[in-house]
């Protein structure tokens, strides 16, 4: 048994032994549970991808004369932001476009530049043109303002995610004859492509199924900089059906995250655009995994062949909510390339990349190995199944069938 405690002071004695959640599979498969977790200190796991429910908020200060934006309208490079909260702060949601963007008006729609767009350039210390209008007050008299932010002018620019980190997700294929353009991406008529979004035996809360070690307050590497776990994430369904492994068969788990965007790098933020759907941020986050004990290990030396998601059509089951699931695969047979279905091979496809995770996860390791970056520990467990916590059904009332 270890603690936290222990390992961080290793860590800044420097001599913590850290390795990625790929590199203990090797280390498993060669010298077992026992040792193995006799002399690793950290596992770090990672995931970079489309994560949709992210945004930022920052406040802009005070111009002369003063101006309140609740009330009235405000755009960052025509892009809007909602600024309800008070006079000068402002929240930027990552799937925001411009009100003159066409969308989907010529279907499929480009949506070349949107909210997430407009993050990674506040990260990469562009300007950022800010134009505000207000019905005016005598302590807010300003109507207009129209000037350049640049982040490093502000006092507080903070990345806050209120879902992401899914753990585990479906696998999206497409059954009608038409191509259709979903969050998953293009999906090709009949079968045509499978696409999928996760890093599999990279990804945090597939290593750490049950959220021992993963909670509120844990500290993460988020976008290029230091975050933490603010609290479950939206959708958070622990409750899920889960392997005979402990490992969630479809989406489970979600984190909220939030960073001082400051920090932030917009090589781990980047604005996507995704042809007739919208616009996102792909996010980069390493969470990393204390190795307290060998049941730690034996979860987190799970690998992509005892990995199962669900393959799901988004031709017509998923949008109109149908529960059906086509087949299971394993993240081994995704990664492959192909994966078998109704006799057919069917070409895969990752939203996610799994060689920026890759890197993520050694970037963290590398910096708990050189006494950079310290553990911290939950403040709170996030929600899980064991503790009673129990998912809403849908509300028949409120989402009546058309």
């Amino acid at each position: 048994m270890k603690t936290i405690k222990e390992i961080n002071a290793k860590i800044g004695r420097g001599d913590a032994v850290a390795v990625t959640a790929e590199e203990i599979i090797d280390l498993v498969a060669k010298k077992g549970v026992r040792k193995v977790a006799r002399e690793v200190d950290v596992v770090t796991t990672a995931t970079f991808g489309p994560m949709c429910s992210s945004g930022v908020y920052f406040n802009i200060g005070h111009s002369k004369p003063r101006i309140k934006l609740g009330g009235g309208s405000c755009t960052v490079n025509d892009v809007p932001v909602y600024a309800a909260f008070g006079a000068v702060d402002v929240f930027l949601g990552a799937a925001a476009v411009p009100d003159d963007d066409p969308r989907n008006k010529v279907f499929p729609g480009e949506f070349k530049y949107g909210g997430g767009h407009v993050i990674q350039e506040l990260a990469a210390g562009k300007d950022i043109r800010l134009e505000c209008s207000a019905y005016g007050t005598d302590c807010y008299p300003r109507r207009k303002l129209e000037t350049l932010l640049n982040i490093r002018d502000l006092n507080e620019a903070v990345l806050f995610n209120m879902r992401n980190c899914y753990q585990n997700y479906n696998v999206a294929v497409n059954l009608s004859g038409k191509t259709v353009f979903t969050y998953m991406g293009m999906l090709k008529p009949r079968l045509g492509n499978a696409n999928y979004s996760s890093a599999g035996q990279l990804s945090p809360l597939l290593k750490d199924p049950y959220y021992r070690t993963i909670g509120i307050g844990t500290r993460i590497f988020l976008g290029g900089g230091i975050g933490y776990i603010a609290w479950n994430g939206t959708q958070h369904n622990p409750c899920a059906e889960r392997g005979r492994n402990g490992i969630p068969l479809g989406g489970a788990g979600t984190l909220a995250v939030i960073g001082d965007l400051k920090q932030m790098s917009p090589e781990w933020l980047v604005g996507t655009s995704m042809a007739g759907y919208g616009v996102t941020l792909s996010v980069g986050i390493g969470v990393p995994i204390p190795v307290l004990d060998e049941e730690v290990v034996r979860r987190a030396a799970v690998t992509d062949a005892e990995i199962y998601a669900p393959v799901v059509d988004y031709g017509r089951d998923y949008p109109q909510r149908s529960s059906r699931i086509i087949a299971e695969v394993s993240y081994a047979e995704l990664r492959s390339g192909s994966i078998k279905l109704r006799g057919r091979t069917v070409p895969t496809g990752s939203l996610s990349s799994y060689a920026r995770a890759r890197k993520i996860a050694v970037l963290l390791k590398t910096r708990i190995e050189e006494g950079e970056f310290f553990l911290t520990e939950p403040s709170a467990a996030l929600p899980g199944a064991e503790s009673g916590y129990k998912v809403k059904p849908l509300n028949e009332r409120l989402y009546k069938k058309e």
